[in-house]
């Protein structure tokens, strides 16, 4: 299914020749005469484009967090997940109560060149994140994270907001702000109008803190996501969309060396920082990413040696390691598996503004909920997704603060006889006898699905016709490729859609903004505005970490299942096999920008070919 924010945020089209999987042409070597290292794979959705705050789809992100950096990131290796300094010079000091926190950044950080810059070397300074975190306000790009920062309440940003939009006017990004402070060349001091102790989670994740120079911005105007330029370890040199993308590292990055710090207890990660440590990063020279839209083509390309890593679909996850363990033919060729839980979550949402589906009373609640109870969460897994997913309990994921394995919530109950007695109850009965139900008022009772032409989504569409049939509701899925039914969706012009949300960090809070009412057109695609939930919402966003927190966390869960915006499905597990030639895979489903922290064994793939 397509996802959204990451998380990792989820296509593989047409001939493997036009997909670019030949080696494109030389570029500089650092201190080596020896061939470039590629790593060459796939993504299984079409790219979006590259700017960080109007992009939500995991699959722009996993390019993006490769190109632009926020100022922490995440250990690759470390468990439980554990913050570090990227461009920050050391992790922020925040106060005692939560509402100020100071980031210092570290001098000698340069952007990758570009034709914004003139010419000239363009160092990272404290502005650019103040700049950048001020674009998320801005009302004319329509930020994905806009709601999240907006409920932190970092001091004047609202208010400037609101002046641009009430005044139809340009976005003052030289307006003075209590709330970010420029204190020098390299410190950046944030104040809250309220207590925001997670904060400094956000600064790891480029959707909310990816540095951006305002002169790249301001040169390319509305065309930003095509124009990538970042102090990360890689640059975009090629780009045919929906199609391919190529990157190779970048010349201005600095001196960074492999220095992850696995826990005791982990072996294998022990014995990838023994093997990669203290190798200048990135090891790799380019990276080669393929759309391939159908997983057979995608499948035997990894099979075949052209892909150096792959996330097995579903469709072949059995052939790839039956029972759990990997395949004979596949091991004795020294291929390498890992089984990763992700902070993620496959879900339908419901449009609360649709005429049908959408509201508040009593019947249209009713209708949500029997749908939900007439689909089968189990036998999808059970049909299309086992031994590869976790069932849902709600939008809280595995790897996040608040998840319990053992919570049962009612959002995976399967039953028909219920959901028909739940229509029937509010008046949503067949009236012209062609065994299909119309609505209260006599209208025609259709429920309309996005969908796109994958297999996959073929497999889903009829599954849902058929679980909707028996309780007697007629269902019609309309086709779109990812990238527009994206539009669509934040314009609120779906009815409803499945699509998956990731969490890039260790905590809940972007996960349950996916339901809260300030952020509709943006995070929130269902427009579900319930003052109760908002206000739980906000409970957790203020809360330091501790049982009131965790209270208001289940008291949204509860209020989501209740009214049913969303209808929680299941929390992925990736089946990751890479060539035996391929160094440091990461198991860190927090670390999307992670292609700097592998190598490739050339002597290992020259012997292969």
């Amino acid at each position: 299914m397509p996802s959204v924010r990451s998380s990792i945020r989820r296509c593989w089209p047409r001939a493997l020749a036009a997909a670019g999987l030949a080696t494109a042409s030389a570029f500089a070597q650092v201190a080596s005469d020896a061939p470039p290292k590629v790593l060459r794979y796939s993504m299984e959705r079409a790219e979006t484009g590259f700017d960080p705050a109007q992009v939500p789809d995991a699959y722009s992100r996993e390019i993006i967090d490769n190109i632009i950096e926020a100022p922490l990131r995440y250990d690759l290796l470390a468990r439980p997940a554990k913050l570090r300094v990227a461009t920050a010079a050391a992790l922020p000091e925040m106060s005692p109560d939560f509402r100020e926190l100071t980031l210092k950044i570290r001098p000698g950080i340069f952007f990758a060149d570009d034709p914004a810059f003139h010419g000239r070397a363009r160092e990272l300074t404290a502005a650019d994140y103040a700049y950048t975190l001020k674009r998320h306000f801005d009302p004319h790009l329509h930020s994905v994270a806009y709601a999240d920062l907006l409920d932190d309440d970092i001091l004047g940003l609202q208010a400037l907001r609101e002046r641009a939009q009430n005044r139809d006017a340009p976005f003052d990004y030289d307006a003075p702000l209590e709330g970010l402070k420029v204190v020098d060349r390299y410190t950046l001091r944030i104040r809250f109008g309220h207590p925001s102790p997670r904060f400094p989670l956000k600064l790891a994740e480029t959707i909310y803190a990816g540095a951006i120079a305002r002169e790249v911005a301001e040169m390319y105007g509305d065309a930003i996501a095509e124009h990538p330029v970042g102090t990360g370890p890689y640059r975009l040199v090629q780009w045919r969309r929906s199609s391919f993308m190529a990157l190779e590292r970048n010349p201005r990055f600095r001196a960074e060396f492999y220095d992850e710090q696995p826990s005791a207890g982990d072996a294998d990660g022990q014995a990838i920082a023994a093997r990669l440590h203290g190798r200048r990063e990135p090891m790799i020279d380019r990276v080669e990413v393929s759309i391939i839209e159908e997983p057979q083509p995608s499948w035997l390309a990894f099979v075949g040696g052209a892909f150096d890593m792959t996330l097995v679909p579903y469709e072949f996850a059995s052939t790839a390691a039956p029972g759990g363990r990997l395949a004979a033919n596949l091991a004795r060729r020294g291929i390498q598996m890992r089984q990763v839980p992700q902070p993620d979550v496959t879900y339908t949402y419901f449009n609360m503004d649709d005429p049908v589906v959408g509201g508040y009373t009593p019947e249209r609640v009713a209708l949500r909920r029997a749908i939900a109870l007439g689909y089968d969460n189990a036998e999808e897994i059970r049909r299309l997704r086992a031994p590869l997913a976790i069932p849902a309990q709600g939008l809280v994921t595995p790897l996040v603060a608040g998840y319990d394995p053992a919570y049962r919530s009612g959002m995976g109950d399967y039953d028909p006889v219920r959901a028909r007695a739940l229509l029937d109850l509010y008046g949503y009965v067949d009236v012209n006898g062609d065994g299909y139900r119309e609505r209260p008022n006599g209208g025609a009772l259709v429920l309309h699905m996005a969908t796109d032409a994958v297999h996959g989504s073929r497999l889903l569409n009829s599954l849902w016709q058929e679980k909707m049939a028996a309780i007697g509701i007629r269902i019609v899925f309309e086709n779109r490729q990812w990238p527009e039914q994206m539009k669509q969706a934040r314009a609120g012009k779906l009815q409803m859609w499945t699509v998956g949300a990731s969490s890039d960090e260790p905590d809940p809070e972007d996960l349950l903004a996916l339901a809260y009412g300030p952020a509709k057109g943006d995070g929130n695609w269902s427009r579900f505005d319930l003052p109760d939930y908002n206000a739980a919402f906000q409970r957790v966003r203020a809360l330091p970490d501790g049982p009131d927190r965790a209270a208001a966390i289940a008291q949204a869960q509860k209020l989501l299942l209740a009214w049913m915006p969303i209808k929680a499905h299941w929390h992925r597990v990736r089946l990751v096999l890479s060539q035996p030639w391929l160094e440091g895979y990461p198991a860190n489903p927090f670390v999307s920008g992670y292609w700097r922290f592998l190598d490739i064994d050339a002597g290992k793939r020259a012997a292969t070919e």
